[in-house]
């Protein structure tokens, strides 16, 4: 995931505003991580670059 999509991404669930947390990162792309709501207690992992923004009841 690039760094820069978090101008434009918001929480699936509340809308509200969601913070990087970098495991793994090449250059300015985040490879392992997670996205963390700052409004409502979701997660959302990040993985092989991938964002996974699907609601918790959907992603497993």
């Amino acid at each position: 995931m690039r760094k820069d999509l978090m101008d434009i991404l918001a929480c699936p669930v509340c809308k509200g505003p969601l913070e990087l947390r970098v495991e793994k990162e090449e250059g300015q792309e985040v490879v392992a991580g997670a996205l963390l709501c700052s409004r409502c207690p979701e997660e959302y992992p990040i993985q092989d670059s991938i964002p996974n923004l699907l609601p918790p009841s959907l992603r497993d």
